[in-house]
């Protein structure tokens, strides 16, 4: 593959919002310059292969990575805390403590149906079921063969793409999350996620409270 393809893969992903899929890169490749550019998903993963190297050698702070079957540029996670910092636009389209509770559990058990979700939480989740649906992390993949033939819930692409994964696999392992459940970064962040939490419900009850008195 020629050099210039290189540069052009670079250029693709980085314009694109969303990973981009191998297919698409070739796709513009071919009717830009036509079905005679003979190019694979090989030579796109050579190619990023090569750009990360590149990237590294120069000690860049990002890299290519695979996300949701697709290449997307992402910060080295040694960035991640200062990044995190200033990203507010996540901070407000943040899952809940409930929400995640609840699509760890589909993520880990699917395909799982609302009562065996509700089984293990312990309590109704159908608000939590609906806001995941709504947020399109989730999906319904048909109804059980059980009583009431209850509906089956399972993750997605989107799931892939809000927490950084390539596919379902690239989960955690349960020994893996004792160990993250005991890093001080993970404290320290859980604990200034927890007081924004309480700092926007003390908002929220104060202008309920002057509208109530206006």
């Amino acid at each position: 593959m020629d050099e210039i393809y290189k540069s052009i893969i670079e250029a693709l992903i980085f314009s694109s919002d969303e990973p981009l899929p191998a297919s698409e890169i070739i796709n513009a490749i071919t009717d830009i310059d036509g079905d005679d550019i003979k190019i694979s998903k090989n030579d796109i993963d050579k190619a990023v292969d090569n750009l990360n190297k590149l990237y590294e050698r120069k000690k860049l702070s990002f890299r290519i990575v695979s996300i949701a079957n697709g290449y997307s540029f992402a910060t080295q996670s040694e960035y991640a805390k200062y990044v995190g910092f200033l990203s507010t636009e996540k901070s407000k389209r943040r899952l809940s403590p409930a929400a995640l509770e609840t699509i760890s559990i589909i993520a880990y058990k699917q395909p799982i149906t609302k009562p065996e979700i509700e089984a293990i939480r312990g309590v109704n989740s159908d608000f939590v079921i609906n806001t995941l649906l709504e947020r399109k992390i989730i999906d319904i993949k048909g109804r059980a063969d059980t009583v009431g033939r209850p509906l089956l819930y399972v993750t997605n692409d989107e799931f892939l793409k809000y927490f950084g994964l390539n596919k379902i696999s690239d989960l955690p392992k349960p020994r893996e999350i004792d160990e993250i459940m005991k890093d001080e970064d993970f404290i320290e962040q859980k604990r200034k996620i927890m007081m924004n939490e309480v700092e926007e419900m003390l908002e929220e009850t104060t202008t309920e409270k002057s509208n109530d008195e206006t």
